[in-house]
């Protein structure tokens, strides 16, 4: 194997945060164990995108041999993240001056039939993810909204008690999840459900993902280690009634049991009409 410049993450001073995992848009870190852990050389551009995001400053560069780095493999991870992702990560390859890479990036996106018009040299033109408020930690505080409309705006008050909302971006550390009562929700769910805030939000904690294209193995690894590290008093999954739904359940169940927790679960079904069925 060829020697090159890849990430070294000091297990013994990662504390769990998990920031640095928004901060890769490569996929090549996953928690495991409650460490952050280079899971793939071959995913690891060695750029250092996630160095500026570890506030205990576990994760170097250094030089060894190590597996070469395949952007395509990179790319499958990528584009299932969506189009931010996307673009921050050929900002990421531009702003290194890696063309070469930047080049079979945009090959792949034409393969799979991806408009690049808007995605690609655009790149240069958009901020990283790195400065992106989607990733950065909000407590709203403990409040327990009313769910009622307020009198002057008319508007429906939220129930929403923190940010980020999506799995893949809220840390298994964040302060808001101790003690709470956790509500994960398919993304379809807020968008059927017109009573979402009122019946199921109000007074729970909210993370939100897509068992169907988002990589549920992942959710796995993350809701274990939430459990596993946070005084979870319950967790609730809000699904469609469709079939692909269903299989964040066992998933989620399969968390809570692997955190060596007893935990209280329960389950809510959205019709596609957006009634409440259990």
């Amino acid at each position: 194997m060829p020697k090159r410049k890849i990430i070294k993450i000091d297990e013994s001073k990662c504390n769990g945060c998990g920031l640095c995992i928004p901060n890769c848009p490569e996929g090549a870190i996953r928690m495991i164990d409650g460490k952050a852990r280079l899971i793939s050389d071959a995913s690891c551009d060695g750029l250092g995108a996630c160095l500026g995001h570890c506030p205990q400053g576990a994760i170097n560069i250094e030089e060894r041999d190590a597996e070469n780095y395949d952007e395509r493999k990179v790319m499958e991870n990528v584009i299932r993240q969506g189009p931010n992702v996307i673009k921050a990560h050929l900002e990421h390859l531009k702003s290194h001056g890696e063309t070469g890479y930047l080049k079979e990036a945009m090959d792949f996106l034409k393969e799979k039939g991806m408009d690049v018009g808007g995605v690609g040299m655009a790149a240069g033109h958009i901020h990283h993810a790195g400065g992106c408020p989607g990733s950065r930690v909000i407590d709203f505080g403990k409040k327990k909204p009313s769910g009622k409309r307020d009198r002057v705006s008319s508007e429906m008050e939220s129930s929403l008690r923190q940010w980020p909302v999506q799995i893949m971006l809220v840390p298994t550390n964040a302060p808001y999840l101790n003690g709470a009562d956790i509500l994960i929700a398919a993304d379809c769910v807020p968008f059927a459900y017109a009573d979402f805030h009122e019946k199921l939000l109000k007074g729970k904690v909210l993370l939100v993902g897509c068992p169907k294209l988002d990589d549920i193995a992942y959710y796995k690894e993350k809701i274990t280690e939430m459990v596993k590290n946070n005084d979870i008093r319950s967790v609730t999954y809000a699904h469609m009634e469709v079939p692909c739904c269903f299989g964040l359940v066992n998933v989620i169940k399969g968390a809570i049991a692997g955190s060596g927790k007893e935990v209280p679960f329960k389950e809510a079904v959205i019709s596609i009409k957006g009634e409440l069925l259990k």
